[in-house]
């Protein structure tokens, strides 16, 4: 009898970690993994000769490879581990690997032909895989299996471009995913414990439309007891299904289009819309009055005596610190690194969800970690220029010293997070272990090209951009900064300014969070574009009128302040993935745990640096501007 949860349906993930593949040994995987990277560039360079050789088109009687990728508890979706880590039926001779990209390895896949005999076109009744002896380690780990709900994923079919190299295959992974759960707990009439089941038939469906593989499916049947000394005969049928779907829609299917299109997703959008209007609106109406009453004031004529005398006795403000307020800041080698490199992040994000819009990501696996390591390599030459232009404008003497830091600051806080949590996974035997291969090849990454742009772009940075250009004298002897109300200090400025412009990304916060964590794919890249661009000018406004304020409080550090007042909405994201891991999710484990929370430190790091740097520019733009027009000397 067929039990109601064999039929799985998960959707896939978009994954924006840095996670790895793992294989039955560490020294093995490393092995295979440098030597698939050579196999890549091979590939990438010479395409073109292997276009014709395999683009989704069979003919009747084909082979049609069945590729076993991982397995792990549901609830957890980075707790995976190497498919054959539990005791399934293993391939005869030597397991031949496929490894589709760089993106695909950090995306923790690792796909292993499960020499599974299917042709296309060709229906195939319950045919036998093998015959599992079940001993007593093996009972031990599916019935540890089955109460943590264990689910597995398949790939059918081939890849655009594929190159065989040994015992490893190179291409793009565009292939067809199936899940499904290992087994199930079924109530035992005879006892009060639940009986541990395995299912040991797999009845694969797939539809196609000519000669190109458009849908497939997975369901189990045939459960049997575990038991020790049992024998399990484990079986697959193969049932091929034509429908009329054209092949460009064959990804439809795993979209969920109820989730992420619902109505309160377009309010969201809706709602942080207006409240953009409303922001710019209420931040140009009152600081242009405010501006242009105390331009009057200070623009009158100087022969009344009287008038301005009064004026003077009466002169507070941001006026005040004209003298101080363009003061070199405090720590300037880090603030205009991270500056440099919340520049280089905008744009980064801003690149890579045009191109998720155009080329379709969401599709390939690996694709979206793919573009972001290639686009933050090739973009580093903004981080340069920003930090280089703006540490030498501020009378910066050691450019180098700026530069290193720049180009290595983001990279190296990544890494250290990623050094422990890949110490955790090595430790779990699970397939987020990063092979060493794949640490060597991003560190060339990053060597040879992220790290020489970042220079190049400092170098030109100082040159074009560095000559200070301030337009108020800064003056000897420091001015000193009057006690104000408690929420005029700097720290509150701070902590208030993240709260609008986190609440402009909640919304969607929560479509990103499930994304990530929930196995659906996210390809709603048209809302992320919407919430990011009103991120953008939400952050803006907001961190100009906290400077203002700062500013009337004739307190003149609003460099750090205003960095941090956009930085502090990533202190409101982590607040909210807390809140999300303990309502919205099941996870459980120390491994999961660490995993959630350290790429979600990762994320928010990210997200504070950026959103740090567009308030701080921001902010330069508008402090430079209203200083422009005032009597200085």
């Amino acid at each position: 009898m067929k039990s109601p949860s064999a039929d799985f349906s998960l959707s896939l993930s978009v994954f924006f970690t840095v996670r790895s593949t793992h294989t039955l040994s560490i020294p093995m995987r490393s092995t295979v993994r440098s030597f698939s990277f050579l196999a890549l560039i091979a590939f990438l360079i010479d395409s073109p000769t292997f276009a014709s050789e395999s683009d989704h088109k069979y003919q009747p009687d084909d082979p049609v490879t069945l590729w076993v990728n991982k397995v792990g508890p549901y609830n957890n979706p980075q707790e995976t581990y190497n498919y054959y880590s539990l005791p399934f039926c293993h391939p005869t001779g030597e397991m031949a690997h496929k490894w589709g990209g760089l993106g695909e390895v950090l995306g923790g896949n690792e796909l292993i032909d499960s020499q599974i005999d299917i042709k296309f076109q060709k229906n195939m009744e319950k045919t036998t895989i093998c015959d599992l002896e079940l001993d007593e380690a093996k009972v031990k780990q599916f019935k540890d299996a089955i109460e943590s709900s264990y689910w597995f994923e398949f790939f059918m079919g081939t890849t655009w471009l594929q190159i065989e190299v040994g015992d490893t295959l190179a291409g793009k992974g565009y292939d067809l995913p199936l899940w499904g759960f290992v087994g199930e707990l079924h109530p035992d009439k005879n006892s009060d414990n639940n009986k541990h089941v395995l299912y040991t038939h797999k009845n694969i469906i797939v539809k196609y439309n000519k000669d190109q593989i458009i849908h497939v499916n997975l369901t189990q049947e045939s459960p049997k007891p575990l038991e020790v000394g049992r024998a399990l005969d484990m079986t697959y049928s193969v049932k091929w299904i034509p429908i009329n779907v054209t092949f460009a829609r064959r990804f439809d299917v795993y979209l969920d289009y109820p989730f992420f299109e619902h109505q309160i997703h377009w309010f969201s959008i809706f709602n942080s819309f207006m409240m953009v209007i409303f922001l710019t609106g209420l931040v140009s109406m009152i600081l242009m009055r405010t501006l242009r009453n105390d331009y009057a004031k200070y623009a009158r004529d100087d022969d009344d005596l009287e008038t301005l005398e009064r004026d003077v006795s009466e002169e507070s403000g941001w006026k005040l610190v004209h003298g101080d307020v363009f003061r070199p800041p405090r720590n300037l080698v880090i603030l205009s690194a991270v500056v440099g490199t919340g520049a280089q992040l905008a744009l980064l994000i801003l690149l890579v969800i045009l191109l998720a819009i155009v080329g379709m990501l969401y599709i390939g696996r690996g694709a979206i970690v793919t573009t972001f390591i290639v686009c933050y390599a090739f973009t580093s030459f903004i981080s340069g220029y920003v930090s280089g232009g703006m540490y030498s404008r501020n009378g910066g003497k050691n450019w180098i010293k700026s530069m290193i830091l720049t180009a290595s600051l983001f990279p190296f806080m990544c890494f250290g997070i990623g050094f422990l949590l890949n110490t955790i996974a090595i430790f779990y035997g699970s397939l987020a272990a990063i092979p060493f291969g794949t640490m060597v090849v991003v560190f060339v990454i990053w060597a040879f090209i992220s790290f020489p742009l970042a220079l190049l772009g400092t170098v030109v940075g100082r040159n074009w951009s560095g000559a200070p250009n301030n337009p108020c004298r800064v003056k000897t002897i420091p001015r000193p900064i009057p006690e104000k109300k408690w929420y005029l200090t700097p720290s509150v400025v701070s902590m208030m300014g993240g709260l609008l412009p986190f609440g402009s990304i909640f919304i969607e916060m929560y479509f990103v969070f499930t994304s990530f964590w929930n196995y659906k794919v996210y390809y709603v890249y048209g809302f992320m574009l919407l919430v990011f661009l009103i991120l953008i000018i939400v952050t803006v406004c907001v961190t100009i009128v906290g400077t203002y304020f700062l500013l009337n409080a004739e307190n003149y550090h609003w460099q750090w302040t205003s960095f941090f007042s956009a930085a502090s909405t990533a202190v409101y994201v982590y607040l909210y993935s807390i809140y999300y891991y303990y309502v919205k999710t099941k996870m459980s484990g120390f491994f999961q745990t660490s995993f959630y929370f350290g790429y979600t430190m990762m994320f928010c790091l990210g997200l504070g640096i950026l959103c740090g740097a567009v308030g701080y520019l921001g902010s330069n733009l508008f402090v430079r501007r209203i200083y422009r027009n005032i009597k200085c000397d």
